[in-house]
């Protein structure tokens, strides 16, 4: 008996009839069977989403060897992915920890379904609560002349743990071109919704003495333009004049968490395809 194997397939490719049916038709005649399907198709664009989650008799790579020809006929970028899979993540926050110390409880709680292989920080303010959970933590101070030396270290921690995403967790230092562009499509940020309004230090101040209304926070993909990377996910709370800086920075703390965490649960998960400066979500 051939032992059947679970796989994510995502796919975007220019919109055309019959997408769904060729690739359906594909893993019925070999046996394969389909546990989930999303698709998209955006009119603006004229392309084509569609993430499939399957179970098929064939080996990972017998699969995409047969698969390749009908990807390369409709013009499709496609990843498939052992749905067993989990995705490894590696962490570089600075000395703001609510972020990381959400993801490392979700993650050793099992509401998180991926391994973070290490924590990268350019202060120590978080290296007992990393050591606590067991995780490598490296210490890479930072400032303008060692820069470069800085992230190239950070590549090479990124390379040599196999890591998959890179996630900044209230990281407070702006990345390089370079960087960025070495790290397209691997490395998701958190910051608060102010920006641009309220940019620089203090933001919750900033919004408290201008009589704010609603605060939320933003995760999105690292571009070379700083915080306007294709947007993942978003959420916001209502304030009110009874609520100081701080009560609004502990509010904004606990959205900041949350919408990381979806983010980070979306991308391993496969459920972000991008579509230009913009995001395509199966939830």
């Amino acid at each position: 008996m051939t032992d059947h194997h679970a796989y994510i397939l995502t796919i975007s490719c220019p919109d055309a009839k019959g997408i769904v049916f060729r690739v359906s038709e594909f893993l019925f005649r070999r046996g394969g069977n389909i546990i989930d399907s999303a698709q998209f198709g955006d009119d603006e664009t004229q392309l084509f989403f569609l993430r499939l989650h399957f179970d098929i008799p064939l080996g990972e790579d017998e699969l995409i060897e047969a698969f390749s020809p009908l990807a390369r006929d409709m013009q499709m970028r496609w990843r498939l992915t052992l749905a067993s899979r989990r995705a490894r993540v590696m962490i570089a926050v600075s000395q703001h920890g609510h972020c990381l110390n959400d993801l490392l409880f979700r993650c050793a709680n099992g509401q998180l379904n991926v391994d973070i292989v290490g924590v990268i920080s350019n202060h120590r303010d978080f290296e007992s609560l990393v050591r606590h959970h067991n995780l490598p933590f490296h210490h890479l101070p930072v400032n303008p002349q060692t820069r470069h030396e800085q992230e190239t270290r950070m590549l090479e921690l990124f390379a040599q743990y196999q890591a998959d995403l890179l996630v900044l967790a209230r990281y407070m230092q702006i990345l390089s071109p370079q960087l960025c562009e070495a790290m397209a499509g691997k490395a998701i940020n958190i910051h608060h919704s102010f920006l641009p309004s309220f940019k620089g230090a203090r933001p919750y101040a900033q919004a408290h003495s201008r009589g704010v209304k609603i605060i939320g926070a933003t995760a999105h993909y690292v571009t070379t333009d700083l915080d306007e990377g294709p947007i993942i996910e978003q959420d916001i709370e209502r304030v009110d004049h009874a609520m100081n800086a701080q009560a609004l920075s502990l509010i904004g703390a606990d959205i900041e968490s949350r919408v990381l965490a979806r983010a980070v649960r979306w991308h391993a998960e496969q459920r972000i395809l991008q579509n230009g400066g913009r995001t395509v979500i199966f939830r």
